[in-house]
């Protein structure tokens, strides 16, 4: 199924639904509100807890909406069965359990310097699995984002790159991303199906498969604290992430492709360092502005359709 074909999760009068650009950038906010609340979460709720709770209580939320769905697109799912299951293993399941996992031992900017190569490996899983390559245009945008995230993490000192220890957290970070970024190219392969209907049947079926490592976790890790904290924790990372997040991205993705939009990776840190301006009171700072230009640029130009000859 090609992008540009009708579904019906996108009717052609439902504006936003065809807006794959605004969908990518909310992604890329929820997700940026993620990895700072899954670092402040370290230590208090364990990984695959935070995971499976994650899951249970978005796959909840979305059941009643998707009910009709479900049913009615049933069939065309049991036909992709088998990759409905390894969309929900990757996508959600492990993909989120491992990067809860990693930020329990390494530092928020190494994640987010990690994160700038999300474009190339979804590249590297597009040429290997579908055998479709970066055009010029792309690989420029990739190249100039990543150019850009590097200016504001850096604070503009190349000297910053010699500071930064790299351990174990890290090297799980580096999994997790491998793992989403084949997710966000097998789920141009999904089947025709409603958008609530995915994320319904993807959501409970990835919870599902984190049970096994839930019952082991909550003997082999103190038990979450049921306080203000925690549970405010969940409901943000239930909500945004999770439910929003998830059905803006697939439907992005599902518009322009995966390699297109993969440059909106490149986002996820911009919209952490704005927000740390907004609720931490940081001031801007000119490397930031001239970073936030680079970004933005690269992405224009990576994710923009190219004019056929």
């Amino acid at each position: 199924m090609s992008a540009s074909e009708p579904t019906s999760s996108a009717p052609a009068g439902n504006w936003l639904a065809n807006q794959p650009y605004l969908l990518l950038s909310v992604t890329a906010m929820c997700w940026a509100g993620n990895a700072i609340v899954g670092r402040l979460a370290a230590g208090h709720i364990a990984p695959v807890t935070l995971s499976f709770l994650r899951w249970t209580f978005a796959f909840l939320i979305i059941l009643p909406f998707a009910w009709k769905h479900l049913a009615r697109d049933w069939p065309a799912i049991r036909g992709r069965l088998g990759i409905m299951i390894v969309l929900s293993i990757t996508g959600i399941g492990a993909f989120n359990t491992l990067q809860y996992w990693a930020l329990e031992h390494t530092q928020a900017l190494n994640t987010l310097l990690l994160q700038s190569a999300a474009p190339l490996v979804v590249a590297i899983w597009s040429l290997l699995l579908l055998g479709v390559r970066l055009t010029l245009a792309q690989a420029f945008g990739v190249l100039l984002s990543l150019c850009g995230v590097l200016v504001i993490l850096l604070h503009g000192d190349l000297t910053t790159l010699s500071k930064i220890d790299f351990n174990k957290g890290d090297l799980i970070f580096i999994v997790a991303l491998v793992i989403f970024a084949l997710y966000s190219v097998l789920s141009l392969k999904r089947p025709n199906i409603h958008a609530l209907s995915f994320v319904a049947f993807t959501f409970g079926a990835g919870a599902a498969c984190l049970i096994p490592l839930f019952i082991w976790e909550l003997f082999a890790r103190p038990p979450m604290e049921f306080n203000t904290a925690n549970l405010l924790t969940l409901v943000y990372v239930v909500v945004f992430p999770s439910t929003l997040a998830y059905l803006c991205f697939n439907r992005g993705v599902q518009l322009i492709g995966a390699n297109r939009a993969a440059p909106f990776f490149h986002v996820v840190p911009v919209f952490g360092t704005v927000m740390s301006i907004v609720f931490l009171g940081e001031h801007p700072q000119a490397f930031q502005l001239i970073g936030f230009a680079l970004v933005l640029t690269g992405v224009f130009v990576a994710s923009r359709k190219q004019q056929s000859a």
